[in-house]
C-alpha cells in the first residue's frame, strides 16, 4: 500500500472515530455531518496538491517542483531529488559539450557538422574564416548554397570518397573532406593547404631547374666525348675540346657544391654565437675581390668597425663574398665596387655598391629564388649557378639579418645587409689596439 493510501485511510479513521462517537452521543445525523465535512477537507487537501503537481508536470522546464505537507512532502521530496539529479546530469553534459567545442575550436583545421541534408548544424571559427561563413547567421543553411565552388558541388553530389581542393577566402587553397558519422550526419573537415601547395610547386620547379641546369653541361660533355672517340682530331683540336669539357665539368661541380651548401644551411641547427672579427673579414673580402677583378675595377673599403658579429664566420664570409663577387661579375671593366661597414643604434650594416648593369625593378623581388636569373645567358657567361643569392638569403636569415636591394638599370646596384643589435659584440680591446 502506497504512503498516500495509508495516509488517506489514517485520515479517514481519524475523522470517522470522533464522528461515530459524536453520533452515539448526539445522534446519527450530526455524526454523519461531521464525517462529511472532514472528508471534504481531506479531498480539498489532496486536490490542492494534485493541482500543484499537475501544473508542474505541464511545464517542468520552467516551473519548480511544488512544496508539500504531510504525505505529499515525501512524494514531492522524491521529485526534488530527481530534479536535482537531472540538473546535475544536464550540467555535466553541458560542461562536456563545452569542453568538446573548445577542443574543436583549438584545432588548426576547420570543422563543420552537417545534418542529413548537408545543412550546417555547427562550425568552429577556423572553418567560418576559411569558407567565409557567419557562424551564427548561416546555421541551418545548406553548405552547398554558401560554398559555390563547382568542384565542391560535384563532390557533395558524389560519394565523397576522396578529398576536394577549392579556393577559399582571401586566396587560400583549401582541402575539404566529408566524413559520415552518427545517424545520417556528416562531418566536413577543412584544411588550409596554401603553404603545402606552394612548397610542392617550389619542389617541382626546383627539380625542373636542377635537371635543366645539369642537362646543358652534360649534353656538351657527351657530345665532345663522342666527337673525340669517333673522329681523328689533331692534338690542338683535342686540347681545345678537352678544355671545353673541363669547363662544363667545373660548371656542374659548382652547381652541385652550391646545392649541397644550400641543403646544409636549410637543415643545420642554429649557427653558433662565435665572435666574427669584422675588420679581418672585410679586409679578406677586399683582397679576394681584387684578385677576382684582376685590376679591371676600382675597389674600395670604408670601414671603422667598433662592433663584431656573433655567428658563424664561414656562413657570413660565404654570404658577403657572394655579394662582392656578383658586384664584380656584373660590373663592366672600369667600373667601381665599394664595400661599406656602417654602425648605429639599430645595429650594423654591410653594404656592397657597384656601378654595373643594374637590375630592372620587376626582377628584384625574385632575385633570391633558386635558379632565378635576370639574364640567363649573361649569368652563365660569368660563371653563375643561379643559387648564390638563395644561399645569401638563407645564411643571413640564420643570423636574423635582412637583405635589401636597390638598383637602377644602367646605373648600378646596392645590396645592404642589416644585423640587429643582438647580433653585434663590442670589439675586443686588443683588436682596437691593433687597428
Amino acid at each position: 500500500m502506497s504512503p498516500v493510501h495509508r495516509h488517506a485511510l489514517g485520515a479517514l479513521a481519524a475523522i470517522a472515530g470522533p464522528a461515530l462517537a459524536a453520533g452515539v452521543l448526539a445522534g446519527a445525523a450530526w455524526g454523519w455531518a461531521a464525517f462529511g465535512v472532514g472528508l471534504l477537507a481531506l479531498l480539498a487537501y489532496h486536490v490542492r496538491h494534485l493541482a500543484s503537481l499537475s501544473g508542474w508536470a505541464a511545464d517542468p522546464q520552467r516551473a519548480r517542483v511544488p512544496e508539500g505537507a504531510g504525505v505529499w512532502d515525501e512524494v514531492l521530496a522524491a521529485l526534488h531529488r530527481r530534479e536535482r539529479a537531472a540538473a546535475a546530469r544536464e550540467k555535466e553534459l553541458a560542461e562536456a559539450l563545452g569542453r568538446f567545442r573548445r577542443a574543436v575550436q583549438a584545432l588548426p583545421d576547420g570543422v563543420l557538422t552537417l545534418d542529413a541534408e548537408n545543412r550546417i548544424e555547427w562550425s568552429n571559427d577556423k572553418a567560418a574564416a576559411m569558407l567565409g561563413l557567419d557562424p551564427r547567421a548561416d546555421l541551418g543553411q545548406p553548405i552547398g548554397n554558401l560554398v559555390r565552388a563547382p568542384a565542391f558541388a560535384e563532390y557533395l553530389a558524389g560519394d565523397g570518397a576522396q578529398d576536394v581542393h577549392i579556393d577559399g577566402a582571401q586566396g587560400a587553397k583549401l582541402m575539404l573532406r566529408l566524413i559520415p558519422y552518427g545517424r545520417s550526419q556528416n562531418l566536413l573537415l577543412c584544411r588550409d593547404v596554401t603553404q603545402a601547395e606552394r612548397v610542392e610547386t617550389m619542389r617541382r620547379d626546383f627539380v625542373a631547374n636542377v635537371s635543366h641546369e645539369l642537362r646543358t653541361p652534360l649534353t656538351v660533355l657527351v657530345g665532345f666525348l663522342e666527337t673525340v672517340r669517333e673522329l681523328k682530331l689533331d692534338p690542338q683540336r683535342q686540347r681545345d675540346y678537352l678544355g671545353m669539357m673541363r669547363e662544363q665539368a667545373s660548371r656542374m661541380q659548382r652547381i652541385i657544391d652550391d646545392l649541397l651548401a644550400l641543403s646544409v644551411l636549410e637543415s643545420a641547427p642554429p649557427p653558433p654565437a662565435d665572435r666574427v672579427r669584422v675588420r679581418a673579414l672585410l679586409e679578406r673580402l677586399l683582397a679576394d675581390g681584387e684578385a677576382l677583378s684582376a685590376g679591371r675595377h676600382a675597389l674600395s673599403l670604408q670601414a671603422r668597425p667598433t662592433l663584431d658579429l656573433a655567428g658563424s664566420e664561414h656562413e657570413l664570409a660565404s654570404a658577403f663574398g657572394n655579394l662582392v663577387s656578383n658586384a664584380i661579375r656584373y660590373t663592366p671593366a672600369g667600373g667601381r665596387v665599394g664595400l661599406t661597414w656602417q654602425e648605429g643604434p639599430e645595429g650594423a650594416s654591410f653594404v656592397v655598391e657597384d656601378t654595373g648593369v643594374g637590375i630592372p625593378p620587376v626582377h628584384i623581388e625574385r632575385l633570391t629564388e633558386r635558379f632565378y636569373r635576370v639574364d640567363r645567358g649573361r649569368s652563365r657567361e660569368t660563371g653563375g649557378t643561379g643559387l648564390g643569392l638563395a644561399i645569401v638569403k638563407h645564411a643571413l636569415a640564420r643570423h636574423q639579418a635582412t637583405l635589401s636591394i636597390d638598383s637602377t638599370p644602367g646605373a648600378g646596384s646596392r645590396f645592404s645587409v642589416r644585423f640587429p643589435p643582438q647580433r653585434t659584440l663590442p670589439v675586443l680591446v686588443a683588436d682596437r689596439r691593433e687597428a
